[in-house]
């Protein structure tokens, strides 16, 4: 009766979103595991090249595996020691930004005839002073801990991924391999039953295994593939997008140019939403820099130029052939990772997808073949669906 009843299309359906929102759930909930998981899962695709060359260098495992979080910490270090660096130069010309906001506020108010008292007089000191700073210090120290713990765990979750990996490949082969290829086998014994005169052939056996792995392991091969073309190609038009922006804004002689092109650098790795953020940022300093709103908006026109050159022309045709995602699914993506997981769930939105994508590619079921063509920004050879 259960089993009846769970072939109803309707019924089937509510019970898988039913399904995927308890997913999604326990993921949000339990995210001081699951992510850095992943994470760690992220950055031994990014490494296994690397790491593949050393080991047939015969260099022993352990020793990979201090190079690789050797080179993990020290770009981690490398870049919060730059920004810490950054800020506190930043904080040393505080005082003459605070003169030019307060300008620029008041200005504008009698522009438009504001005749509040709040912005006639407008103090950006005296909004500093109504915060408390031992709440936010003590946010601040909250919080901390727990990146520290996050950290650490990615690191020991890397360990144990580059050890164990091989022996998971091996698990989900033998259930996958099994569970596939023993239909066709009872069906190769069952016909030698009927059929006496024709002995089994263990090539037929071996031939219905071997096609089943190759299934399997071409999933792998092409969710490795994916990840590292996709971290590699975007690493790449990130940094050129950052470096040409540092270069723009040292020519108009903006200040802390290397900062807003480090911004854009790391924003950027958030589809959509990172763009925009890393646009306001030095147009904002441009504008309380030089106190006019023209210097700012032709900033803000060489920036937006700059980066709609780089991740809405370049991008799509370097990453949308990969991925061959649709744009709208990158949106949602971005929006449903980050509501689990916060910005690293935007960071991750993107690879995620395609991974998703790609085991549902390699799936015979209609259903999931359908899904896969609804993500795809272009049909896929050989994913039509049988009508």
């Amino acid at each position: 009766m259960a089993k009846r009843g769970l072939q109803d299309p309707v019924l089937r359906f509510f019970v898988i979103i039913i399904g995927i929102v308890v997913i999604g759930y326990t993921l949000k909930e339990l995210s001081h595991i699951f992510l850095p998981f992943i994470i760690a899962y992220f950055l031994f695709f990014t490494f296994s090249p690397l790491n593949e060359f050393l080991t047939r260098k015969k260099i022993p495992l352990f020793l990979v595996i201090i190079f690789d979080l050797a080179v993990m910490i020290f770009l981690t270090w490398g870049i919060f020691s730059f920004l810490i660096d950054s800020f506190l130069q930043f904080g040393e010309e505080l005082p003459d930004y605070y003169s030019k906001l307060n300008n620029i506020v008041r200005d504008a108010a009698k522009v438009l005839g504001v005749k509040d008292s709040y912005f006639k007089y407008f103090s950006i000191k005296r909004i500093l002073s109504q915060i408390d700073y031992k709440l936010l210090a003590g946010g601040i120290f909250s919080t901390t801990f727990p990146l520290i713990g996050s950290v650490l765990f990615v690191l020991f979750f890397y360990i144990f991924i580059v050890t164990g990996h091989t022996g998971i490949y091996d698990s989900i082969r033998r259930r996958y391999v099994m569970k596939k290829v023993k239909p066709e086998i009872k069906a190769i014994l069952k016909k030698a039953d009927d059929d006496t005169s024709t002995p089994v052939a263990p090539e037929l056996i071996e031939e219905e295994i071997h096609g089943k792995e190759k299934v399997l392991s071409g999933t792998f091969k092409a969710i490795t593939k994916q990840i590292q073309n996709y971290i590699f190609a975007k690493v790449l038009l990130n940094l050129a997008a950052g470096v040409t922006v540092t270069g723009i804004l040292f020519l108009m002689d903006v200040d802390f140019p290397v900062i807003w092109g480090l911004f854009v650098f790391l924003f950027n790795f958030i589809p959509s939403i990172g763009s925009a953020v890393s646009l306001i940022l030095p147009v904002l300093m441009s504008l309380i820099q030089y106190e006019s709103v023209g210097f700012a908006l032709i900033t803000a026109g060489v920036l937006a130029g700059i980066q709609t050159l780089f991740f809405n022309v370049l991008e799509p045709m370097v990453l949308g052939k990969r991925l061959n995602l649709n744009p709208l699914l990158i949106l949602f993506s971005v929006l449903i990772w980050g509501y689990i997981w916060g910005i690293v769930g935007m960071l991750l939105s993107v690879p995620l997808t395609a991974v998703i994508k790609i085991i549902m590619s390699n799936s015979k079921s209609k259903n999931l073949m359908f899904i896969n063509n609804l993500m795809s920004k272009e049909p896929e050879k050989g994913n039509e669906v049988p009508l």
